[in-house]
């Protein structure tokens, strides 16, 4: 086991089930579609941050912690499950807002996610700008001066790139366990399609599948920056993350894809592909996907079905990254769209 050497403590549900998508890849009339179902990880409603955040848990656990804090969206899947493994292991947990996404109705600010941080009941600040990572991972950083001076011991996990990957030995895990479900389904994978923003995900599933000698190639779509930037990111993370295994340099330049054309016009923002695709896997499959993540980079995986990337003889998996909570922040703007 690749992250054997790592502290971890157990919040999801895994292996999470690996599932034929039937009636979608007939409808696309192109490569068997398979779904890796990691919105069923079952923390608090399920997503592939119950992967990552065992590890960041089990590095705050063994170090003492008793308070958690984190930083993310309005609607962030990750300060939703951040919390539920803070209760879950009996820890005070703090979590912080951003404004990344302008013009918003107030269901977006109620519904989905935020009701349920509160209904977890998280101390909940407000950090004014969405797209400073350094700033708000200060913010909280200040926080937890605070907290040890009044006899605490906090723990951040942050937002920015500059930090030690620990959620990204979440996906290296994944990818031994994908390697297992295409043994036994005997599956030739060629290819995986996933959401990327933290690039925690795509860097370690990269990681993990490189590390095994899979040469599976992993298709990554933008939802929070520029392809050449998050092209970037990725690369660097899964150079730190190779390293941490005793795999370093496994992961190589070429290896990276990433393509930011379902982005459009910016993170937690509709687009008419992204609402094709959720209507379409909802229609087809009863799958639901989510706004931010989940929605485009399906709208990445017809894109590249319909101009001939992959052909009929293929088999590709689609990662569910989970965030459905997240739909109930579009109320409006998905009933004028779908119906």
């Amino acid at each position: 086991m690749l992250t054997k050497n790592f502290q971890r403590v157990e919040l999801a549900h895994t292996p999470t089930p690996l599932e034929f998508l039937d009636n979608l890849s007939a409808e696309l009339n192109g490569p068997r579609i398979w779904v890796k179902r990691d919105d069923c990880t079952g923390l608090a409603m399920g997503g592939n941050k119950a992967r990552q955040l065992e590890f960041y848990l089990g590095d705050a656990v063994a170090k003492g912690a008793d308070t958690i804090l984190t930083t993310g969206a309005v609607q962030s899947n990750h300060l939703r499950m951040t919390i539920a493994a803070a209760r879950k292991l009996g820890l005070e947990v703090e979590v912080q807002l951003e404004e990344r996404v302008p013009d918003r109705k107030p269901e977006y600010y109620d519904s989905g996610n935020p009701f349920l941080m509160r209904l977890m009941g998280a101390k909940i600040s407000h950090y004014p700008v969405g797209e400073d990572e350094e700033g708000a991972d200060d913010a909280l950083h200040r926080r937890a001066d605070e907290i040890r001076k009044a006899g605490g011991n906090p723990y951040v996990i942050p937002l920015s790139k500059n930090h030690r990957p620990f959620g990204s030995l979440g996906y290296v895990k994944c990818a031994e366990e994908l390697l297992l479900q295409f043994q036994q389904e005997s599956l030739q994978i060629d290819g995986i399609v996933l959401a990327t923003g933290s690039a925690a995900t795509q860097a370690g599933l990269l990681t993990g599948l490189r590390a095994m000698g899979s040469d599976i190639p992993v298709y990554g779509f933008c939802v929070r920056r520029d392809q050449a930037a998050q092209a970037e990111r990725v690369f660097n993370t899964a150079q730190r993350v190779s390293k941490m295994i005793g795999h370093e340099g496994v992961v190589v330049s070429s290896d990276v894809w990433v393509d930011d054309r379902m982005l459009h016009p910016g993170y937690g923002r509709l687009n008419e592909r992204l609402l094709a695709a959720i209507r379409l896997t909802a229609r087809c499959e009863g799958l639901l996907l989510d706004p931010t993540y989940s929605g485009k980079s399906m709208a990445g995986l017809i894109h590249l079905v319909t101009n001939g990337h992959f052909t009929r003889d293929q088999t590709v998996v689609f990662l569910h990254t989970g965030g459905t909570p997240a739909l109930f922040g579009y109320p409006e703007i998905l009933q004028s769209k779908l119906d």
